[in-house]
């Protein structure tokens, strides 16, 4: 994932540490885009009648639909999730309340706690998928377009390290949406 740094003009002072006007108006900006675009996309899932997910909630739900038996070990959901082992816990208590995942003692060593997805919670999952992508194209791919979110795609990739669970893991389409070309 992670690629040889860019060639990119190098700090703007004599410091070699303060940014310059363009680059911190272009800092503002990313930060601010990507602020208010997960709100958006978490205000869609939270809004849609009978899905109620923040976007948080939606991403465990993925990840443990592209597990294998539906389960992860819940610090390498934490991980892949970026949250902190303590706010993985209480989202994914949240979620138990609902129905949606259960923790069970890990079957490989019996130490750990491994979030399930449940029956209920892959059904929530299939109904809010479709709401998740189309806010995703309305907000993102349709208003920067294809080959301009492949590029980002690979700018920001640059920043991550080489194992960031980004990789895609989905087995197998959800119900109702349309099949890959």
């Amino acid at each position: 994932m992670h690629t040889t740094p860019s060639t990119a003009e190098p700090a703007s002072t004599s410091e070699g540490l303060w940014l310059s006007r363009e680059e911190q108006e272009a800092w503002r900006q990313f930060l601010y885009a990507t602020t208010l675009l997960n709100e958006k996309l978490s205000e869609a899932l939270e809004s849609a009648p009978g899905i109620d997910l923040t976007l948080g909630e939606y991403e465990i739900l993925v990840r443990l639909s592209e597990a294998d038996g539906g389960a992860i070990r819940m610090s390498d959901l934490a991980d892949q999730v970026v949250h902190s082992r303590s706010r993985l816990t209480h989202t994914v208590t949240r979620m138990e309340r609902r129905g949606l995942v259960e923790r069970v003692r890990c079957a490989a060593d019996g130490r750990g706690r491994e979030a399930h997805l449940t029956a209920a919670g892959r059904r929530l999952l299939e109904q809010a998928a479709p709401v998740h992508v189309r806010s995703v194209r309305d907000r993102l791919v349709d208003v920067v377009g294809h080959d301009d979110l492949l590029e980002l795609g690979r700018i920001l990739a640059r920043t991550l390290p080489e194992d960031a669970p980004v990789a895609l893991g989905c087995p197998a389409p959800h119900a109702g949406a349309p099949a890959a070309d």
